[in-house]
């Protein structure tokens, strides 16, 4: 089964709406056709944000973690591995997300990550959330 590791800000957008792409993929994952996995720390971000600004979705975030698998996050080496890629503050994200076997990452964050659409990262390969849902359907 396709399993796909999620930035914190596709778990955001899947708080937001449940019209959207990123509430699509945990439906999908929900009816069997992937798992979805992120860290703690891409959690809390996304936590961090909503409390900040929507803080009225907070409960929805609760109601979709029990669709994620929470990984361990990865090592101060794998972070500063992935810091040669991405800037620093999504290192932790990057890096757990190769740490955890995930065939892929899901981020809309382009600015950090655009550059990295489409590439294979020791068995990673990083994909917006379109390309995420166009693999699976």
């Amino acid at each position: 089964m396709t399993s796909f590791f999620l930035d914190a800000n596709v778990v955001f957008s899947a708080c937001l709406s449940d019209k959207g792409q990123a509430r699509a993929l945990f439906r999908l994952a929900q009816a069997g056709y992937c798992t979805l996995i992120t860290s703690s720390y891409a959690t809390e971000e996304a936590r961090r944000n909503l409390s900040v600004k929507y803080r009225e979705h907070l409960a929805t975030l609760q109601d979709l973690e029990p669709l994620l698998t929470a990984v361990p996050e990865a090592s101060p080496a794998r972070v500063a591995w992935a810091s040669r890629h991405v800037v620093a503050k999504d290192a932790p994200i990057l890096a757990a997300a190769v740490v955890s076997g995930a065939d892929y990452l899901v981020t809309g964050d382009q600015r950090h990550f655009g550059h990295l659409y489409g590439h294979v990262l020791e068995n990673l390969t990083v994909v917006s959330l379109t390309g995420a849902l166009e693999l699976l359907l």
